[in-house]
């Protein structure tokens, strides 16, 4: 009974609507938090220290989730990247193309509306990074709440843009947040790391194996100055899609299936429960469309995402470099791109790792905000398309007036 409650429990956990309403709840009781009377608790259970210091692992809580828990999510995403690279969607070139070059165009736009409208502000060179990200779950949970009635294109589309777009913004965590690196802890990442593929490719399933060398790649990657959570998008990466002859599932697979229900229902949680806790009062508000690093971040990811993203798909299409999902019109494309600018997980990683004090407050808060209002601008427009697809549904299946007389004869 325990056993069939657990796997429901898992099951259910598994499905995008959850995992983005659970994400939701824990950032709105980090804010509710933050903002109370108890805040104080709040601040002092994030800065908690716990570990052994004699590993250099004497970390406080919010660090621990931050560069802990989060690399079973990068995990979980490097698996997803594996996967859609070798047997899924983007293995076909034609049909990867437009994702990969609209995710380009979603990073790099952003990118560049944040400089321009905050340059010379304090923070500016490593802020610029915050709005690059989608947020797999969070898009993909709006997207199957609102997005039911259009074409099943579309969640290939948004899945593979978020999935390359989060691999270019893993790299620019790897590029701009690491300034100093222990080569040898490096080094000795890698080895583990090589450890780990040389086992999946001798076919052995023990976890005895490869737990202690996923932690032990976790441990050297921390050690060496580059943050902790690429250890798992690099061993997600290392891990075999391909299934043997005689494999139910290939390793990516079972280990997906396993991890995912704790990435979405503990571990991206968790993460939004200590990221999110803003204060959010009159200054920060207000300081929200007056700051020009702050109003950079805004603009970055909305209006950054939306012209990234749609521009660079219909330029694509157009000169015929790529072609759409089936069905998928361009204005589900442009549905689609606001979507885009839910960036929530990496972009208040970003945030943690590029600003400190009143500036990330206020950055935070940017996020949140901007992410809210990408999800009900981005619902309302999949909502209406629903409607159009669905009215043309019915039209194609209603019978023409030749086949009402053809049935009477």
């Amino acid at each position: 009974m325990i056993q069939q409650l657990r796997s429901e429990l898992s099951r259910y956990l598994r499905t995008e609507t959850v995992g983005g309403s659970i994400l939701l709840v824990a950032a709105a009781i980090a804010l509710i938090w933050a903002n109370s009377p108890w805040s104080g608790a709040y601040t002092t259970l994030s800065d908690h220290v716990i570990g052994p210091s004699a590993l250099h692992l004497n970390l406080s809580v919010a660090d621990w989730v931050q560069d802990g828990l989060l690399a079973i999510f990068f995990f979980v995403a490097g698996l997803e990247l594996k996967r859609e690279l070798v047997v899924g969607e983007l293995a076909d070139r034609r049909k990867a193309l437009l994702p990969i070059i609209a995710a380009v165009g979603g990073v790099v736009t952003p990118a560049l509306i944040t400089l321009a409208v905050g340059w010379g502000q304090p923070g500016i060179e490593q802020a610029w990074a915050i709005p690059v990200a989608t947020d797999i779950a969070f898009a993909l949970g709006v997207l199957s709440l609102t997005g039911s009635q259009i074409p099943a294109g579309a969640r290939v589309f948004l899945l593979s843009l978020a999935v390359v777009d989060d691999l270019l913004a893993i790299m620019i965590i790897a590029t701009v947040f690491t300034a100093t690196i222990a080569l040898g802890w490096l080094l000795g990442s890698l080895l583990c790391a090589a450890g780990y593929w040389y086992a999946q490719h001798r076919r052995i399933t023990s976890p005895w194996l490869y737990v202690p060398l996923a932690l032990l790649t976790w441990y050297c990657m921390h050690q060496a100055g580059i943050h902790a959570t690429l250890a798992g998008v690099l061993l997600g990466l290392l891990t075999r899609v391909r299934r043997d002859p005689g494999e139910d599932d290939a390793p990516a697979v079972r280990l997906e299936h396993r991890l995912q229900p704790w990435s979405a229902g503990v571990c991206v949680p968790l993460f939004a429960l200590f990221a999110a806790g803003v204060p959010i009062n009159a200054e920060v508000l207000g300081s929200m469309f007056t700051d020009r690093l702050t109003l950079g971040i805004i603009l970055g990811m909305l209006l950054g995402k939306i012209i990234g993203i749609f521009g660079v798909s219909w330029l694509t299409v157009r000169f015929r470099l790529a072609v759409k999902p089936a069905g998928l019109e361009f204005r589900d494309v442009f549905a689609l791109s606001v979507l885009g600018a839910i960036g929530f997980t990496v972009s208040l990683l970003v945030t943690e790792l590029a600003l400190d004090g009143t500036e990330q407050d206020k950055a935070k808060a940017a996020v949140l905000l901007t992410s809210l209002a990408a999800s009900l601008i981005g619902s309302a427009l999949l909502l209406r398309r629903g409607r159009v697809h669905r009215a043309r549904a019915a039209t194609d299946l209603r019978p023409s007036d030749d086949d009402n007389r053809g049935a009477t004869t």
